[in-house]
């Protein structure tokens, strides 16, 4: 820590740099305009700003940084008006405010080299189902974001509005986009000579092979041009040719150089992509809204235990929410909750009687059929852990962390250790 102001070296790096960058006015200007009709969040590196917000003049950014703003980040949801946004708000009044929403697809790894191969197999496969106009950037640590906009969408899907297939449709185009470029993945991280001993997939590689960040509602990312706090680099635009040639000495905040992250598309040249990811979400049987991302590090080679005397006072504040009942977010809720019911050891007839008795709190309810088939589904598998805590949690608006959280990253973890330690008193 520093003496002088109480605070880490890293940290006070970053400040020192933080209103020498953000006074130059192209930066200024690439962030402003990026952020119409989305829902913006300043990041005070302690923690995030008040939602929803948004600029309404250039100089708005920077007066957020005499505040002691560090980063920016917003939605990939388009909006009529972002300060209409309510948090707990109906799929109903979501789709009645969203205008559209950009295909964000947000690659993450340990390593950057294996994100930059990534981001050019995604890149090539979009290229070959004729979209043209796809928007890169770095994400300012070890990945890219990329994005296609929501121009190249069609209007309708099947009489359905698209604006209205949030983030359902986004999601699957993301699945199918990872399951197509998964053997080119592993071949080329394979064909790296620290890595072919044991890279032969994914499960024998969760620590190598990149990771592509499922969304949801509200979800947000880092905006173009943005600091980010962990390595006080800029979240730079890179052109699609630039990406295998990157440094990251190139997101140097003091020598960054402005350029349009997302130029005017075609309208509809994504209908290719749309149609294949849907017929390819039929015939893998693919549900829409259900996350089906495998844990990773400690957890990914958790079995099943059977826990007895469950109580509902063993369940983390984020079930204990979602118990209570919902208005959006019900069929991510029913995910998390067959998963995490499986994953303690409950029965099946214990587990859909919580899970009816759930339902009828919510408003309005998920039809039985609906319920049902999803139950099927699940049986028809082995037990996976739900979600790991934070985001997903967030996207529905039940992360509320209490103190014994900090323990635990998992809310089967969170079940398992207050059942033992019941036990032990």
């Amino acid at each position: 820590m520093n003496e002088n102001n109480g605070i880490s070296p890293r940290e006070a790096k970053i400040r020192n740099i933080i209103n020498l960058y953000y006074s130059r006015k192209d930066i200024q200007k690439a962030i402003y305009e990026f952020s119409k009709n989305r829902e913006i969040c300043p990041r005070y590196f302690e923690g995030f700003g008040k939602r929803p917000d948004s600029f309404q003049y250039v100089g708005d950014v920077f007066g957020m940084v005499k505040k002691g703003a560090t980063s920016f980040h917003c939605s990939q949801e388009l909006w009529q008006d972002p300060m209409k946004i309510i948090t707990g708000m109906t799929s109903e009044q979501a789709n009645e405010l969203r205008m559209g929403w950009d295909l964000l697809i947000d690659i993450d790894s340990k390593y950057i080299d294996y994100s930059k191969i990534c981001a050019e197999l995604i890149i090539n496969f979009l290229k070959i189902r004729g979209i043209k106009k796809i928007g890169v950037k770095f994400s300012g640590n070890k990945g890219f974001h990329i994005i296609i906009p929501w121009k190249a969408f069609p209007e309708e899907i099947g009489g359905v509005k698209t604006k209205n297939m949030f983030p359902e449709l986004a999601r699957i185009i993301t699945k199918y986009i990872t399951e197509q470029i998964r053997q080119q993945l592993i071949n080329k991280i394979s064909g790296l000579e620290k890595l072919n001993k044991y890279v032969k997939d994914f499960q024998v590689s969760q620590q190598v092979i990149p990771d592509i960040v499922l969304v949801s509602p509200r979800h947000l990312f880092r905006m173009p041009y943005s600091l980010h706090e962990k390595t006080a680099l800029a979240s730079v635009v890179l052109a699609p040719k630039e990406i295998l040639k990157f440094d990251l000495k190139d997101a140097d905040p003091l020598k960054a150089e402005t350029k349009e992250f997302i130029s005017d598309s075609k309208e509809g040249e994504a209908k290719e992509l749309v149609r294949e990811a849907l017929d390819w979400a039929k015939e893998n049987e693919i549900k829409e809204g259900v996350e089906e991302k495998k844990p990773k590090g400690k957890y990914a080679d958790f079995k099943p235990i059977s826990l007895t005397n469950i109580q509902d006072s063993q369940f983390p504040p984020c079930i204990k929410l979602i118990l209570n009942g919902l208005q959006d977010g019900k069929k991510r809720a029913l995910f998390i909750l067959i998963n995490l019911l499986r994953s303690i050891g409950m029965n099946k007839e214990e587990m859909e009687k919580k899970i009816n008795e759930w339902n009828k709190k919510n408003n309005p309810q998920l039809q039985t059929q609906y319920i049902n088939s999803q139950l099927l589904w699940a049986y028809k598998k082995k037990p996976i852990l739900p979600p790991n805590c934070k985001e997903f949690y967030q996207g529905i608006g039940v992360c509320n962390p209490d103190n014994f959280c900090k323990l635990i990253k998992n809310p089967a973890n969170y079940v398992i250790r207050k059942n033992f330690s019941g036990k032990k008193k």
